[in-house]
């Protein structure tokens, strides 16, 4: 419980920097790693039919879905720090981070 409580904290901290980014620089000129177009290309080769704006949770906690993250996340070990951190998403990309529109992702 502590040290999800940690990663919890430390995905918060991230999220509030990743937002701040994104809203005070247009999306298409920040790269937040060296291989963002790998991990987008292999994002969208991996979950083709998956709604970004929009996230339903089921296809990030069902077993079928955790099932398709694992080997994805597994791909960037060694390639970029903290590949398998959890992470805040919203489940709504027009919203700001709240509690209602908060999943953790891990």
């Amino acid at each position: 419980p502590r040290v999800e409580l940690a990663w919890a904290m430390k995905a918060h901290q991230h999220a509030q920097v990743y937002f701040n980014l994104i809203s005070s620089v247009d999306p298409k000129f920040l790269n937040l790693t060296k291989v963002d177009d790998q991990i987008y290309s292999e994002f969208r080769r991996t979950f083709r039919d998956l709604k970004v704006d929009v996230l339903d949770p089921e296809e990030l906690k069902s077993e079928p879905a955790k099932e398709k993250w694992r080997p994805f996340c597994l791909r960037f070990e060694g390639v970029v720090e903290d590949f398998n951190y959890g992470t805040l998403l919203r489940l709504d990309s027009r919203k700001d981070y709240t509690e209602e529109n908060t999943i953790f992702g891990e």
